[in-house]
């Protein structure tokens, strides 16, 4: 597997010599890298949502995928579907 090591940012010039190792490991182990200049993240290398729908936009495919509303599932009666869908989609 691609190693990141302690940086957290990938260069740009690291990113393109290695971006097939790259690509395996987020497809692979599900790894996630920030790729930049000068240490600061411009854009993010993930893994492409399995089920993608054209109608939704890019953040609510890649959240859908995520994590990112797991906490959902010990609170399910606090948010609506409603809700949910007027804040989120």
């Amino acid at each position: 597997m691609y190693n990141v090591g302690m940086n957290k940012v990938i260069s740009t010039t690291e990113a393109r010599k290695d971006i097939a190792k790259m690509v395996n490991a987020v497809r692979e182990h599900g790894a996630v890298f920030a790729i930049g200049r000068r240490n600061e993240p411009e854009a993010l290398l993930i893994k492409f949502p399995k089920q993608y729908r054209k109608e939704a936009g890019d953040i609510t495919n890649i959240n859908s995928y995520s994590e990112s509303f797991s906490f959902l599932a010990d609170e399910p009666d606090l948010y609506s579907l409603q809700d949910l869908k007027k804040r989120y989609a």
